[in-house]
């Protein structure tokens, strides 16, 4: 991240209203703003985790989905997730599909720091291993994906909430992540089309 990277600031219809400091977003008072997940496969259907790096201000050293990101102002939310897998796992992308156009989420830390995002959900396909930056991810792993949705569902994995409420939908979707349907780019919010 650099210092004077900016997220979207959102309205509650998913309109961008402005723009903040991504240092300045996340606090108590955190507003809706703009990001996405995603979930990066290998060709057999296995899902990566990451553990977030312990320094991480949200959420550190708890075990979540592939990435999580902010696309920049005016960066379409595909690019910024091949650019964030760049980034935080050295991963090429294959291919970026969009899952869940209107995920939205709020949560709260033991310490009361909010995170408060419209957080459309995308699948990554990759052919090649991850080198994790210790920036920002702490460790690695992967998992076929009927193991991992069971073991978070049951409630037998800890998980990060976003991750938890998002694969109760993508459950939803089928068992072989690599056959769920795109969802059409026109049901994204307003400031992410």
């Amino acid at each position: 991240m650099t210092p004077d990277e900016h997220v979207v600031l959102l309205d509650t219809d998913g309109n961008a209203i402005g723009t903040a400091p991504k240092t300045a977003v996340h606090g108590p008072d955190t507003p809706l703003h703009l990001a996405f997940s995603s979930y990066v496969f290998d060709r057999q259907g296995r899902v990566l985790l990451t553990r977030r790096a312990s320094h991480k201000l949200t959420w550190p050293d708890v075990w979540t989905n592939s990435c999580c990101g902010h696309p920049l102002p005016g960066e379409p939310i595909p690019d910024a997730v091949v650019r964030r897998l760049s980034y935080e796992l050295g991963l090429q992308v294959d291919r970026v599909d969009l899952l869940l156009p209107r995920f939205s989420y709020r949560a709260v830390m033991d310490n009361g720091i909010v995170e408060r995002e419209l957080c459309p959900v995308y699948r990554a396909v990759v052919s090649a291993e991850a080198v994790p930056n210790p920036d920002e991810v702490g460790q690695v792993r992967w998992v076929p994906w009927k193991e991992f949705a069971h073991d978070v569902l049951s409630g037998g994995m800890d998980i990060s909430p976003w991750c938890r409420e998002q694969l109760s939908h993508l459950d939803g979707l089928g068992p072989d992540p690599l056959s769920w349907p795109v969802a059409d780019p026109a049901d994204l919010p307003p400031a992410a089309r």
